[in-house]
């Protein structure tokens, strides 16, 4: 009821830009961080800035050859927002489904191919490979209904949350107290997500991150649908 209130858009916005979108989004990204962190060598690859404090102590103390492993995970998540970027604004997509749609099959494909991995496997095989995934997911999902929104960590939304508290403590505006519980719930599906992959890999181990297949392939299904009800539309016109 709160979401719909504050996000009532009168079909503005495209399908990928809607906020349960977002959520879903948060939640598989929520289930990423804990797949890797539990076991897949205790990091999280939603985001780089532990990668650089750990480069620069691995610079510090003249550890040379571990400061020049943090260049790989970086660059991977340097290549996946120069990829999208390139693919996003591209003028040569006149394919029916949006690059947000397209991503999606990527993710899945992707998420397939992680489960294949073996448990001997190097942790870093894994972790690259998930930097590159959220780059492009965070790099694509840039708004929901019109709202600035990262999808891969909580960090900003956790900021918005203190904000909006604070507005709303000041001048007691709903809208304020709306917003707040809107980027609440953001943090919320991420941390079930965690919560879910966390009980999945005690018992499955790598083929755990299966299970984000659920959600993605629904989103699949969903904007596919969207994309193609809107090319329709534009030919008939």
């Amino acid at each position: 009821m709160i979401r719909r209130q504050l996000y009532d858009d009168n079909g503005q916005y495209r399908e990928s830009e809607r906020w349960w979108v977002y959520s879903t989004l948060m939640a598989v990204s929520g289930f990423y961080g804990a797949f890797t962190y539990s076991i897949r060598g205790g990091v999280f690859c939603n985001a780089q800035t532990a990668n650089f404090v750990l480069f620069a102590m691995a610079v510090g103390d003249a550890h040379w050859s571990k400061a020049l492993y943090y260049l790989i995970p970086m660059t991977a998540y340097f290549l996946g927002a120069f990829l999208t970027e390139m693919a996003f604004t591209s003028p040569r997509w006149k394919f029916p489904i949006h690059w947000e749609t397209a991503l999606i099959g990527i993710e899945i494909g992707i998420v397939v191919i992680l489960g294949l991995i073996p448990e001997y496997a190097p942790y870093q095989i894994s972790q690259v490979i998930i930097n590159f995934m959220c780059s492009m997911q965070y790099n694509t999902f840039r708004a929901a209904q019109g709202i600035p929104m990262a999808t891969t960590f909580c960090t900003n939304h956790l900021r918005q949350t203190g904000i909006a508290c604070c507005k709303a403590i000041r001048s007691g505006d709903v809208k304020d107290r709306r917003r707040m519980y809107c980027h609440l719930e953001m943090i919320a599906v991420f941390v079930v997500g965690g919560i879910l992959a966390t009980v999945l890999c005690r018992y499955f181990q790598g083929r755990a991150i299966w299970a984000a297949l659920i959600p993605l392939t629904i989103l699949l299904v969903d904007l596919t649908h969207a994309d193609l009800a809107q090319s329709r539309e534009a030919d008939n016109r």
